[in-house]
């Protein structure tokens, strides 16, 4: 899916990261990472349209193409689209989502047609029961962003694949009336994890990784 050159908001900050204007965030989110020493970014790049990976597109992306049938019968068509994709010299695989204001977190409930529906239901059940989640109903409404980017992170390390989610929560976007503290966004993805009646050590949390690059630094 290519994309446009970012002038706002997220779409424009990552691309500005994935094009090396955050040194410091990537040697942040390599420090939380067994063995690996370079990031590099296979998606979105400017040599490919700053094209967003989903289905089994991103599979191909990262490498593991031959995971396409079994992602077919976890997930409908249209499944999450990665805002980046990266991949670490020991092989780690890195999903990013990014947001530039806490209200994106919040991205509405599943509006898939009832045959995907009961599809999407089953793999976030298997999910939040993987996770002890006291909540599992809620992971179709408010968080279903969230949720259903989880479950693709079960998917990949349930077929042996090292995955990562990374959570790139940019600070002092003030044009999108951001977070300007870490703080601000630890208190917003809390209120997400207890919705979805996340514990704090769930079974996916160490695969989960926050990082909070400053806007300032990057560049008008």
């Amino acid at each position: 899916m290519p994309q446009p050159l970012g002038t706002r908001g997220s779409l424009k900050w990552l691309q500005r990261v994935a094009a090396g204007a955050a040194p410091a965030t990537e040697q942040a989110i390599i420090a939380k990472l067994r063995a690996a020493s370079r990031l590099d970014w296979l998606s979105p790049r400017r040599d490919d349209d700053f094209a967003e990976y989903r289905d089994g597109t991103f599979l191909d992306r990262i490498g593991h193409s031959s995971l396409r049938p079994a992602l077919k019968a976890f997930w409908p068509s249209r499944g999450p689209q990665w805002d980046g994709l990266a991949r670490t010299d020991a092989g780690q695989v890195l999903l990013f989502e990014a947001k530039a204001h806490a209200g994106e977190l919040r991205s509405g409930g599943c509006q898939a047609s009832l045959a995907s529906r009961q599809r999407i239901e089953t793999a976030l059940l298997a999910t939040a029961h993987a996770c002890a989640a006291t909540a599992p109903r809620a992971w179709t409404e408010a968080y279903y962003q969230s949720a259903n980017r989880l479950a693709h992170l079960h998917f990949l390390r349930r077929h042996g694949v090292d995955a990562y989610v990374v959570l790139m929560n940019f600070l002092s976007d003030t044009e999108m009336s951001g977070p300007l503290t870490v703080e601000e966004w630890q208190r917003a993805h809390g209120e997400a994890e207890a919705t979805m009646g996340l514990g704090q050590d769930h079974a996916l949390s160490r695969y989960v990784l926050h990082v909070y690059p400053d806007v300032r630094h990057l560049g008008g």
